[in-house]
């Protein structure tokens, strides 16, 4: 079985969940002790990832996490504003057991968002875009948000400054509810809204830098796993900052 997809994902998941920050190095021998696999297929999962925006290849140093420029981050929102409003747009009104399934969804986030678990509070609050995307039915848009939703985190990692879940959180549930009434025009402009408001909290100032190595053993092996040996070099600790939510 091709282990490629799944370390892929794992990494994805990891960058969703803020244990793997932008400029975080992912060195190739690394990750094949820690997945138990060949580096060749580590370089195929990373190969994949590049070709979807996650990691780039810098010159005689080796892999790492993206670090998207400010630009960048403006453009990020800028194509979800496009992709979820028009999906919205035409959504017409949805079954019971699809706006049941975003209810569930939103009750979900409000949990974890009581929980003292930023990651898991990260990761419900993302994945509301992709939960909706599915749920409308449309397999492609769905993967574009698997995409956006992680760029997304990247980020807000870079240049967001405070979490703001509670709000999050009530505009999914105002665009739920919008949706199960079968107002597509109110939907599509509360997405626009929710949308302009993450993208307003951009501040460039916020800019940091990537997380250590041993945070990159733990994000992708597991809290049981031993810790690497301390090769790398030591990097400047960021400020402990609670993250902007999706």
């Amino acid at each position: 079985m091709d282990a490629t997809p799944d370390i892929a994902e794992r990494i994805v998941q990891s960058i969703l969940t803020r244990k793997i920050q932008p400029g975080t190095r992912l060195g190739e021998q690394e990750l094949a002790d820690l997945f138990g696999v060949s580096r060749t297929l580590v370089r195929e999962a990373l190969i994949q990832l590049r070709a979807r925006g996650f990691v780039e290849v810098r010159s005689r140093v080796g892999w790492y996490v993206v670090e998207p420029s400010f630009e960048e981050a403006r453009e990020t929102y800028a194509a979800r504003r496009i992709i979820e409003s028009g999906m919205l747009r035409d959504a017409g009104k949805p079954l019971q057991s699809v706006i049941r399934r975003l209810r569930q969804h939103v009750a979900e986030e409000k949990a974890c968002i009581a929980s003292d678990d930023p990651g898991a509070r990260s990761i419900a609050l993302a994945d509301f875009h992709v939960c909706l995307a599915e749920a409308l039915g449309n397999r492609f848009i769905t993967a574009m948000m698997v995409d956006l939703s992680a760029r997304t985190t990247l980020v807000s990692a870079l240049y967001q400054s405070r979490s703001d879940a509670e709000v999050s959180n009530d505009d999914h549930a105002q665009i739920v509810e919008a949706l199960a009434a079968g107002d597509n025009a109110r939907t599509e402009q509360l997405m626009r809204e929710h949308i302009d408001k993450l993208a307003a909290r951009l501040d460039e100032r916020w800019s940091q830098e990537g997380s250590t190595r041993e945070r990159l053993h733990a994000a992708l092996k597991g809290p049981d796993a031993p810790a690497p040996s301390p090769a790398a070099r030591p990097r400047r600790a960021a400020s402990p900052r609670p993250p902007t939510q999706a």
